[in-house]
């Protein structure tokens, strides 16, 4: 069922009950024309606007398990990574940007690659430059467009939290000498007042599994990055989900001082390896 479908069964499911599109919208929590625009298909409802429209239009619980589950599957979107590619990778990157400058907090949990918000141009070129379908130009073009969504780090108005895993920091997917330049910029911008850099060390059991990178904005919408697309979740439950495993792995990370402490100790060795003949 996509969005259209379940519109159009929110639509027959008032109807069916006799009450009028401004008593359900009312007892809903919403405009007329919100409820409208989700009954044409013209608006992707979250799963709570369905679970409220549901409860004014007063259907028995079955009914509304069936459409909740409807409305959990509509409210998750992904997009293949070729088709984001071929729309331009720089400008998702500036899709992100507007969507950044809109949230006011974010937490970010990455168990694979530095997060982009964090990474130096050098890193950006490096990972970039493994694709070999990627273009030169693309992959100027996508750094700088990266690097401009990079001021909302200096936003003090913004909360922004990152937790990543210190394998992350380990892996030399780029060469030694840039992922040491990469640590020195994650103890630079960990002391920023309003920004919470955190890593998960490898000492120490942990009880949770980390799965994938996902992005939390301001509670409301998650988004997942797979092997082959970026999903958006914007169902409650789902968003409380990442936001408990977030949480999770936050409360066992490491932070402030002995967190820079790890980096440093991490970077040296890098740095050794290169002088290493």
């Amino acid at each position: 069922m996509n969005r259209s479908e379940l519109g159009a069964a929110l639509r027959a499911l008032r109807d069916a009950s006799g009450k009028e599109a401004k008593a359900v919208a009312r007892g809903a929590v919403m405009s007329a024309s919100k409820l409208s625009k989700i009954e044409t298909g013209k608006l992707s409802p979250h799963a709570d606007d369905v679970e409220r429209i549901l409860t004014a239009i007063g259907v028995s619980d079955d009914v509304k398990s069936e459409y909740m589950d409807a409305a959990r599957a509509v409210a998750t979107e992904a997009t293949a990574w070729r088709l984001i590619q071929r729309a331009g990778l720089h400008k998702a990157q500036r899709q992100l940007k507007a969507v950044d400058a809109r949230m006011n907090l974010l937490r970010l949990f990455q168990p694979a690659l530095v997060p982009g918000l964090l990474q130096t141009p050098e890193y950006m070129r490096a990972i970039l430059s493994r694709h070999d379908d990627l273009s030169a130009e693309t992959v100027r073009a996508t750094v700088s467009a990266r690097l401009e969504r990079q001021a909302v780090l200096y936003d003090e108005s913004k909360r922004l939290r990152f937790v990543v895993t210190e394998p992350v920091l380990r892996w030399l997917i780029v060469p030694p000498l840039v992922m040491a330049g990469q640590l020195d910029r994650l103890i630079s911008l960990s002391r920023l007042p309003h920004l919470d850099v955190r890593v998960v060390p490898l000492s120490g059991r942990q009880h949770d599994i980390p799965n994938h990178a996902f992005v939390i904005r301001d509670d409301r919408a998650v988004t997942v990055e797979t092997v082959h697309a970026e999903v958006i979740v914007t169902d409650p439950r789902d968003v409380a989900l990442c936001v408990a495993k977030f949480d999770g792995f936050a409360a066992t990370a490491l932070h402030g001082d002995p967190m820079r402490t790890l980096l440093e100790s991490i970077r040296d060795d890098l740095l050794q390896q290169r002088e290493t003949p």
